[in-house]
């Protein structure tokens, strides 16, 4: 088992390969019956044949096979020190993130140290800003101890304001919650010490989907945003402004139609929640209670396009009869949207394969695609 980690290290960190590229080579040796060393073995005729990669993708796969002794002994130290190292396939990866993430964006290993059945139960993330204000504080101190009195997760990102109010929040109130890393998992000892016993006591998984002797960087701590939403069940936002980490993650939960309570701001408060309730976010009070709360015509910011619902309906209608580009999309269509506004639209949806080329083509997934997403989700 040690030998096969470290080839899921090797796929997991090789760079420039998309995640979904890395899931769907998984998605294809499940159906052979073959494992990641299987895939490493065989020739690069087979890489390019059977798995489509093209040359400069066949080129990064071979630097990463020459360093699987590196791999091998990382491995070997992270499991003397205590860490688990979990591939999409483990019956302990979390099956929260693999829904919610999908093969487009689920990382193909996880970090951890700490009770690994933290990863099953029900969970929620508090999200908010850095600098928040106190009834952010209090609603976020609100929301972890229902939440711990109802035997639910808190997901923490071990951020400065809201994010560390609510893992200590969960623990004050004898819950439950995983702290999300921005970092490399072996770099987070001062963290380790400090959590030790609530650690120990299976109060607090520690995670991370970076290699796990990256420092703490900028890039990282974006990177890891979608991961704390990935885990969660339900979302709730203490506090926002209109830019940063909050309001792109809580942005693309809303296009992605998730359920995202927003707290419903005082009439003086400076933020962005009256944007997010307009653009979907179910308003809650102070104690995470849904409200009526109506927003003032003055106050809405209509950041999603009028009628893209029908518009994003139709596409994905149209995509079902078969393959097209952007360009035939809107020209069939007859939308407002410009070609560059579907492709992106597209390119991350989960229900949708695109075809490499110039232009780029998309179809819907027919009944093979759907058997093959029904085998991811049941790795």
């Amino acid at each position: 088992m040690n030998e096969e980690l470290a080839y899921w290290l090797a796929l997991a960190h090789i760079p420039k390969i998309k995640t979904k590229t890395k899931n769907e080579i998984i998605v294809h040796l499940f159906e052979q019956a073959k494992n990641i060393i299987d895939f490493f073995q065989f020739e690069v005729s087979t890489w390019s044949h059977d798995f489509g990669l093209n040359q400069s993708e066949i080129e990064l796969f071979l630097e990463a096979k020459n360093e699987l002794p590196n791999y091998a002994f990382l491995v070997e130290d992270l499991l003397e020190q205590g860490y688990n190292i979990l591939p999409i396939t483990s019956p302990d990866y979390s099956p929260t993130l693999k829904k919610n993430l999908g093969r487009v964006h689920a990382p193909q290993v996880i970090y951890t140290k700490g009770n690994l059945q933290i990863m099953k139960e029900q969970s929620i993330a508090i999200v908010g800003s850095r600098n928040a204000n106190d009834d952010s504080i209090r609603f976020t101190d609100n929301i972890a101890k229902k939440a711990s009195v109802e035997y639910k997760v808190v997901v923490s990102g071990f951020a400065k304001g809201v994010d560390k109010q609510a893992l200590d929040s969960a623990l004050k109130h004898k819950g439950q919650s995983i702290i999300v890393l921005p970092q490399g998992i072996a770099t987070f000892q001062s963290g380790f010490k400090n959590y030790y016993k609530q650690i120990i006591n299976g109060d607090v998984l520690v995670l991370s989907t970076f290699y796990p002797k990256a420092p703490w960087s900028v890039q990282l701590a974006m990177a890891r945003n979608p991961i704390i939403y990935g885990l969660a069940s339900e979302i709730y936002v203490a506090e926002s402004s209109e830019k940063g980490g909050t309001w792109s993650g809580v942005m693309d939960g809303l296009r992605k139609k998730r359920t995202i309570y927003v707290r419903q701001p005082n009439p003086k408060e400076k933020n962005a929640n009256n944007i997010l309730i307009s653009n979907g976010g179910k308003a809650v009070d102070i104690n995470g209670n849904i409200t009526d709360y109506e927003i003032k015509n003055n106050d809405k910011s209509l950041l999603f396009e009028p009628n893209s619902n029908e518009v994003e309906e139709k596409i994905i209608a149209f995509l079902k009869k078969g393959v097209f580009s952007a360009k035939e999309i809107v020209s069939f269509l007859k939308i407002d949207w410009n070609s560059r506004q579907v492709s992106n639209f597209l390119k991350n949806k989960r229900d949708i394969i695109t075809i490499q080329g110039k232009p780029l083509k998309f179809t819907h997934h027919n009944k093979s695609n759907l058997a093959q997403k029904t085998l991811f989700d049941n790795l």
